[in-house]
């Protein structure tokens, strides 16, 4: 079978390249569809490594994927040949301690698609475990289930907020987990959720949906604004998905007593946190490492119509075309927010 290969930095090809095929019993074999490109493999397209997890030999690239069920292991039951389905990519060692805690995404062994040495699912075909595998409901298509595992993301930053019904949420930044943090935080009971960007282009397409205020940070102070929506009170919730460290400047202000901050964005240098500032409002600090039993719910929301993730699929690529697609990505074009690769 081609892949869509990271040879290594700055290189990528597609190419002929032969990755595990065996359906043992608990495992199923899916026909790829459609593969959405996340910030992580631009980074290791970029860079050939994200912290400790280095590109020392050709990775198949792509985690983000919904495709088709054409083979079943013996012992998988509610999946059949024909469904179609989104897959979990991070698979854990289920008799860690962790997963026995209920937090399987925390096993120091998960084995995540694209992340070294593990290959990914650029690829027309690939093996999964089934327990990680999920139908899409028919009014579903492949690019809505392409796209829950980024929403995942937002969902479970949600959770760990531990939203009540009213709250006002403030994302600060616009890039794709920041805009599924606020689809979640409005799916989990917020009444407002103030995005802060500075690119235009983001800001407008987020602002369009019901219960976003938009926030040009080049234009107008989040704290400035959030006093205003709040009467001076402050945000029950604030989820830093941007991964900038000057968002942590002063980010207490925003927060009413009592709040929530919820690091989602990995900063790429360590940041300084105005502890007393955090003290004096008793506010409390969550932080999120990819997400746990969150596909489920994701496919409900959006088969329910309550989230619409259409709007930031921005472009699709062919397969042949995955290097041009990834070239794309990298480009850091405004308007963009999930480029995906169709491979059928």
């Amino acid at each position: 079978m081609e892949a869509l290969v990271l040879e290594e930095a700055h290189r990528i090809s597609l190419r002929p390249f032969t990755l595990p095929q065996v359906v043992g019993p608990r495992d199923v074999r899916i026909r790829i569809n459609t593969v959405g490109i996340c910030g992580s493999d631009i980074h290791y397209y970029q860079h050939g490594r994200i912290g400790p997890f280095v590109v020392n030999e050709p990775m198949v690239l792509g985690h983000e994927a919904a495709g088709t069920v054409v083979q079943i292991g013996d012992e998988v039951t509610h999946l059949k040949v024909g469904d179609r389905v989104c897959m979990e990519p991070g698979v854990p060692d289920m008799e860690s301690r962790a997963a026995r805690e209920g937090m399987y995404n925390l096993d120091p062994s998960v084995r995540f698609w694209a992340t070294p040495p593990v290959h990914g699912c650029l690829t027309p075909f690939v093996v999964h475990p089934a327990a990680f595998t999920f139908k899409l409901p028919d009014n579903v298509s492949f690019a809505e289930g392409a796209i829950v595992e980024p929403l995942a993301i937002g969902m479970q930053a949600a959770t760990k907020a531990k939203i009540k019904p009213g709250d006002v949420a403030v994302i600060l930044g616009a890039g794709t987990i920041g805009m599924m943090c606020a689809l979640a935080a409005l799916a989990g009971g917020c009444s407002r959720a103030i995005v802060c960007d500075l690119v235009p282009e983001k800001l407008e397409l987020i602002g369009k949906v019901q219960g976003v205020t938009a926030v040009d940070i080049r234009d107008r102070k989040p704290k400035d604004v959030v006093a205003e929506l709040t009467d001076g009170w402050g945000a029950n919730v604030v989820f830093e998905a941007s991964g900038n460290e000057r968002a942590f400047d002063g980010i207490a202000d925003l927060l009413c007593p009592g709040g929530c901050l919820v690091l989602v964005g990995m900063p790429q240098r360590a940041v300084a946190v105005d502890i007393v500032a955090v003290q004096v409002k008793e506010l409390r600090i969550e932080s999120v490492f990819r997400y746990a039993n969150m596909f489920p719910r994701a496919i409900q929301l959006i088969a329910s119509g309550r989230l619409d993730v259409k709007p930031f699929v921005s472009r699709s690529f062919a397969f042949a075309d995955g290097v041009k697609a990834f070239e794309e990505a990298a480009s850091g074009n405004p308007s963009d927010v999930k480029v995906q690769i169709v491979l059928e």
